[in-house]
């Protein structure tokens, strides 16, 4: 080529280069996003070859690879891959030998985060048995229903929750559920022993482990809806292999010390977190629950270098007086879900965080997001790249029924850049819905038929997503009859239930009203009381103590004369919502939670400036 050429072409290059980062800026990052999870399909159909199939296959092929690596480090413990891989191997001993577990047995395991929470699930994986896991913070009512719904005839209890077990015990003996608990003496005849039994068992692999279809269910996690009571929903042994790769995906490394602090009876925290270092063969500090003035203590301690959060976690750190640790620790990236905006520039500069990543993601379904740029406030990206990975819809809605708007020939409609839509994604072969235990009709509800085409079917995930012009993804709000608190699912349906059991409660109709400075939404409650009855907030809290975990208690009530509802009898929630708890907007009398006196108490003008200006902390 001529000189004129060569400075023709580098002219038209330099030009596609300036088109490309003014209209496309993260092109190349989308590129490169893409390229490495196809990297990682590629790494996982070849150790599908090498029959590496399942999340328990992958746990003892690092067992083997690294088995005197740290793998669980818990208060003064420390247990490699090869420690957990033996515990695992006694307590399937125990449970094939006393409790005659079997491939395809479904028990129900109630515990709070240890070691043995791991040990014992991996153990009943060797059985091939289905898992499920129960939220510590549920009620007798609700663990009965749990184990119930999702077929479960055995139950694993830690020690430390014996006692809501032997309030159904005697609902469990008549449904013929054995229980044991992981202690090392059981309260009685009723309980087995795990850790006495184990302590005979061998402690070598066995020889036998199970063939599983991939296709099949995994595990069971308990979900919040519209049922009024937790749905066990189905989590088949593809997903969970997949989402062993969160934290690879966020950046990091196989010589990283992760912290997890979330419950194990999350997704989260379980297949997310412990998958996720499992899939990098990295070491895991496990706590036994969140602690605000030992978090950054911990990461200096256990030279932590990669934190998993949700957006609340990161506001309580934020709450805190100033601490040495909080800048002399070495953690580089944190990693999760639920992080405002505000909220995720703070933390990096008070904290010196250089990465923060946050995605999205569902129990229920194959569809999930990452924010792998820099970029604050999106959850994730909808590239071009990445549609062609994980194809998803926004659907336009109906803002009272929050239906999706269907079109004169019954399809459903797209929502504009910028608009808030419900996110659909359709359901393949790989992207399945395995549905609820026990539950045909909550399972059907969460799909949506005929949606472009005449046949197709999509899984309605219930969320508010928008889409701006950059093709970054943001989180709006949750539809339906569940709202988000102290990141937990809370079912409206339920709370409703609960303070309708009171003598003094006509009706009650249960929504969720955001605060400032607050991820989610607090409970509150619009009731009508009885004829001739008046509130009782002492009795009510009382009660609440009682039947439900603290983060679905209602903060505010509403007392009115008669709730307003749709003509097929539903109750309207939209226009609580909207007008939440502000005294100078609602005329209806309004109380308060107040924790400290046990009792509800007058909601003034000045205590909800308290409330919104965060003087009075919920």
């Amino acid at each position: 080529l001529l000189p004129v050429d060569v400075a023709k072409v580098l002219t038209g290059l330099l030009a596609l280069l300036l088109y490309q980062m003014t209209a496309y800026p993260f092109f190349w990052v989308d590129l490169i996003y893409y390229f490495k999870l196809q990297r990682y399909r590629k790494t996982l159909k070849a150790r599908m070859q090498q029959g590496i199939t399942t999340f328990l296959d992958c746990f003892l092929h690092e067992a083997r690879k690294h088995p005197n690596k740290p793998f669980i480090i818990f208060e003064n413990q420390t247990l490699t891959y090869q420690d957990v891989d033996k515990r695992s191997n006694k307590f399937a001993g125990a449970f094939r030998t006393e409790g005659s577990l079997k491939q395809g047995d479904i028990v129900a395991l109630l515990m709070c985060n240890e070691p043995d929470f791991i040990c014992v699930w991996f153990g009943l994986c060797k059985l091939g048995c289905e898992v499920a896991f129960l939220n510590v913070n549920i009620k007798a009512k609700s663990l009965l229903h749990c184990v119930r719904s999702c077929g479960a005839k055995t139950l694993v209890v830690g020690a430390d929750l014996v006692c809501l077990a032997e309030e159904v015990l005697p609902d469990l003996k008549k449904d013929n559920v054995s229980v044991w608990v992981v202690a090392h003496t059981s309260p009685d005849e009723n309980f087995k022993s795990l850790l006495l039994n184990a302590e005979n068992m061998s402690d070598e692999n066995l020889s036998d482990l199970p063939k599983v279809d991939v296709m099949s269910n995994f595990l069971f996690i308990f979900t919040s809806g519209t049922t009024g009571l937790p749905k066990a929903a189905r989590v088949g042994h593809m997903k969970a292999i997949v989402s062993m790769i969160f934290f690879d995906m966020c950046g990091a490394r196989s010589d990283d010390v992760i912290y997890i602090t979330l419950p194990l009876y999350h997704m989260s925290a379980s297949l997310l977190g412990i998958g996720g270092c499992i899939h990098l063969g990295a070491t895991c500090v496990l706590k036994r629950r969140f602690s605000v003035n030992q978090f950054w203590k911990d990461c200096v301690k256990h030279n932590v270098t990669v934190v998993q959060y949700i957006g609340e976690l990161c506001r309580y750190l934020l709450n805190q007086p100033m601490v040495a640790e909080e800048r002399a620790h070495c953690v580089r990236l944190a990693a999760g879900s639920g992080l405002r905006s505000d909220v995720w520039r703070q933390f990096i500069t008070r904290f010196g965080i250089t990465q923060i990543r946050e995605g999205y993601g569902l129990t229920e379904a194959n569809i999930g997001f990452l924010n792998y740029t820099d970029e604050v406030g999106p959850i994730g990206r909808a590239s071009c790249f990445n549609k062609l990975l994980v194809p998803f819809k926004l659907l336009r809605y109906d803002p009272k029924t929050y239906e999706p708007l269907r079109t004169a020939s019954g399809r459903c409609m797209q929502a504009q850049i910028g608009e808030a839509g419900i996110l659909v994604t359709p359901l393949t072969a790989t992207n399945q819905f395995l549905g609820y235990a026990g539950n045909k009709v909550q399972s059907e509800k969460k799909l949506i038929r005929d949606v472009f085409i005449a046949g197709d079917v999509y899984f309605n995930t219930g969320d508010l997503l928008v889409q701006d012009h950059k093709d970054f993804l943001y989180f709006r709000d949750r539809i339906g009859d569940t709202f988000r608190w102290k990141g937990e699912n809370v079912s409206t349906t339920e709370v409703s239930e609960v303070l309708g059991v009171l003598d003094f409660i006509q009706e009650a109709n249960v929504y969720g009203v955001t605060i400032p400075g607050c991820e989610g939404r607090a409970g509150m409650a619009a009731i009508v009381l009885k004829p001739d009855q008046r509130l009782n907030g002492k009795k009510l809290y009382n009660h609440l103590v009682k039947t439900l975990p603290a983060y679905a208690w209602p903060w505010f009530l509403r007392v009115q004369t008669s709730l307003d509802v749709t003509e097929t009898f539903k109750q309207q929630k939209t226009k609580l919502v909207q007008e939440g708890f502000n005294p100078d907007v609602i005329h209806d009398p309004l109380y308060f939670l107040d924790v400290p006196q046990k009792d509800y108490t007058l909601l003034t003008i000045a205590l909800y400036h308290d409330i919104v200006s965060g003087k009075i902390s919920l």
